[in-house]
């Protein structure tokens, strides 16, 4: 039995291919046990976030069922000829180390990022419970966050601003100058969005609005913030007086198109309007960005903002990763 890992990832692919690949979060156990039911594969695991979509496998022969499980993904998301470029391969210890990396935050698009970690736990034990996983990834996934958890304790690695939220915010300070007299609107109610609409208020917005398809989630992330709950099916009201939208709301497909930015632009009076989407599939439209006093910023956007922070914990990625191969030693994998 061999460790595999197939994966894309902000490095590897641009969010038009990322976004295809994308599993919703309550689909990561059915996305395993669809995977599992491949010839030759015994254990799944998929991991799918904004900036990452990968599969470890636990599995017998292992270059065929790589190949196997790339046609299978060609198919599926209809890209032939133009994903698997994108695909990372990695096998035994070289698998296992890069998971180790990702619960880390080694391999995170802001270094050391602090959402992975619980991103990754809620996609093993998707798949745990789907049944997906026995003794190879079991222990794997295990020891996996007991090294993440032991690297963010014993070095600097998470000095700094390294949420996705927080750097999205950064950007919207950067281009008003601050925040102190701008209202803004949140599209979803998730974890990233909460971790957002707390950076916000600490930097001073004046007024947050929250829109979610559970209104009660909506709800009580406004509460949280001292906001305002928002119906879905009402956004675009609210829209006519905001001058930020931050969207994280896990749709397989756009919820703002340009009609519903045209629509309010005469009752706004062309102020300029900033969105950021941080969501993986796009909550926004590309097109919207095209109109003039727009500025829309997607998730492979924030990585230049992201350059400053990044710099000052590289000096730390050497004593995490003495971490990492120290505490894998101890696990003796098969195949590893």
């Amino acid at each position: 039995m061999e460790l595999l890992c197939l994966g894309l990832n902000h490095k590897t692919a641009p969010v038009e291919v990322r976004e295809r690949f994308a599993v919703g979060q309550a689909k990561l156990g059915d996305a395993a046990s669809e995977l599992r039911s491949l010839t030759g594969v015994a254990e799944v695991v998929v991991v799918s976030t904004c900036n990452r979509t990968e599969y470890y496998l636990a599995a017998n022969a292992a270059g065929e069922v790589l190949e196997r499980l790339e046609i299978h993904l060609v198919e599926k998301t209809e890209l032939h000829g133009i994903a698997t470029p994108h695909f990372y391969r990695m096998e035994k210890f070289a698998a296992a180390r890069h998971l180790c990396r990702v619960v880390s935050g080694l391999d995170s698009m802001m270094l050391g990022e602090t959402e992975i970690f619980g991103q990754v736990k809620q996609s093993y034990h998707a798949a745990h419970e789907a049944g997906t996983t026995a003794g190879v990834l079991n222990r794997l996934f295990q020891r996996a966050f007991g090294i993440g958890k032991k690297v963010r304790t014993d070095t600097a690695i998470q000095e700094g601003s390294t949420s996705v939220g927080n750097v999205a915010v950064d950007l919207a300070e950067k281009i008003f100058g601050h925040l102190k007299d701008s209202e803004v609107m949140i599209l979803g109610a998730g974890e990233m969005s909460r971790i957002t609409a707390q950076s916000l208020v600490s930097r001073g917005a004046r007024s947050i609005f929250v829109s979610n398809r559970s209104y009660d989630r909506a709800e009580e992330l406004a509460a949280e913030m001292g906001g305002c709950a928002v119906r879905f099916d009402d956004w675009q009201r609210v829209l006519q007086r905001v001058d930020i939208v931050i969207s994280s709301t896990g749709s397989p497909h756009a919820i703002v198109r340009r009609a519903d930015v045209e629509q309010v632009r005469r009752a706004r009076k062309f102020r300029p309007l900033f969105f950021i989407d941080i969501a993986v599939p796009r909550d926004i439209d590309p097109a919207v960005g095209e109109i003039e006093e727009v500025y829309l910023y997607d998730i492979d956007t924030l990585e230049q903002l992201a350059t400053a922070a990044r710099e000052k914990r590289l000096k730390q990625i050497e004593e995490c990763e003495r971490i990492i191969d120290a505490e894998l030693a101890k696990l003796n994998l098969p195949g590893t």
